[in-house]
């Protein structure tokens, strides 16, 4: 049986994926990656290849992207396909680098669901009918995994190294995924890291935002089915 390593975005848990699971899990053997030890891209990426398959397919979605990336950068070899959605493949910039530091302080003084509502939900999603209950969603992902999460994610974030020599190198199949409503990681940005990869597809995803696998579960879900079993 075919396995695929699936990693969740920043404050994310395997919920993010439920729809997913629940369609797949009969003929693919799921794992989902915890990257919530580490406050660094570089030993994330490690900690989940460690817990990993000996070969796998791979899947990020937002900072799992960026954690996937970096995996294909450290074994290359054990990655059979990989799947990009709604990522980025730069490093930090210097200005969300320090917009970071409120939501940290923030954060370690108790305020978590207040940057998660006020600062982080808005720029989540398209406008839809389950938007309510997928930023629901949201919350309790973030609430669950706590402010400490929160802030190594942040760290690690804040010190990603740029990816984009990493895939131009990728020789393996790549499908690359975006809402066309995300305003996180625009539609732009996939399109630039489909130009760079070889071996790319490209799927857009309409009235979705930053959580297609939510906000429109089915087509993704359909997506992902056809270009894993090919």
């Amino acid at each position: 049986m075919q396995s695929l390593v699936m990693i969740p975005g920043m404050m994310c848990d395997e919920r993010i994926f439920s729809p997913q699971i629940d369609s797949l899990g009969d003929s693919i053997e799921l794992t989902i990656a915890d990257i919530s030890r580490f406050s660094s891209i570089v030993d994330l990426a490690s900690d989940v290849l460690k817990k990993a398959p000996r070969k796998f397919s791979l899947l990020g979605h937002s900072m799992g992207g960026i954690v996937a990336m970096e995996m294909y950068s450290q074994e290359p070899n054990r990655i059979e396909k990989l799947i990009l959605m709604d990522t980025n493949p730069n490093s930090e910039l210097e200005d969300v680098k320090s917009k970071r530091e409120p939501q940290i302080k923030d954060v370690s003084e108790g305020r978590l669901q207040n940057v998660i509502r006020d600062e982080m939900k808005p720029n989540y999603l398209a406008q839809s009918k389950n938007q309510s209950s997928v930023l629901n969603v949201c919350m309790d992902m973030a609430l669950s995994l706590g402010p400490d999460v929160f802030i190594k994610q942040s760290r690690a974030l804040q010190t990603r190294e740029d990816q984009q020599s990493n895939i131009q190198s990728i020789n393996i199949p790549v499908l690359i995924i975006c809402g066309s409503e995300d305003k996180l990681c625009t539609v732009e940005r996939h399109e630039m890291m489909h130009n760079m990869i070889s071996n790319s597809e490209l799927k857009i995803i309409n009235n979705a935002g930053h959580m297609p696998t939510l906000e429109q579960p089915s087509e993704t879900t359909e997506i992902l089915k056809e270009w894993l079993m090919n």
